[in-house]
């Protein structure tokens, strides 16, 4: 989970390679993290019942990348009616559930489903 979320269930997905462009990984790795981030999309969407998400990556700091050398796929769940983006005119988040009992829903499902990421 994101330590300063946009919105509930904010994740973070990242490859175990410590590289800040996607240049720098193979085709398999490329295959594994986007495999990750649809994994993480349906544990989120049994948790959390989002109307949708957003989905993307910063690519250097300039971009808003917070770790410059380590790339990772954002995954935000949105709701209608959602304040997520407050923060961009506020700098006020609003997460209506907390976090540690997200985080508990989340991890509890990965690890019940994590084989499902290997069979996909």
């Amino acid at each position: 989970m994101n330590k300063f979320p946009y919105n509930a269930g904010h994740l973070l997905v990242s490859p175990l390679k410590h590289t800040g462009t996607l240049d720098d990984l193979n085709q398999q790795e490329l295959l594994d993290l986007i495999a990750t981030v649809r994994f993480s999309i349906k544990v989120l969407q049994i948790v959390m019942k989002p109307h949708g998400f957003n989905v993307g990556i910063n690519i250097g700091r300039v971009a808003g990348a917070g770790l410059p050398d380590h790339i990772h796929f954002h995954i935000i769940p949105r709701w209608n009616g959602d304040t997520s983006f407050i923060s961009v005119i506020s700098d006020t988040k609003v997460i209506s559930q907390s976090m540690e009992e997200i985080y508990e829903k989340l991890s509890n499902l990965f690890r019940t489903l994590k084989d499902d990421l290997t069979e996909s």
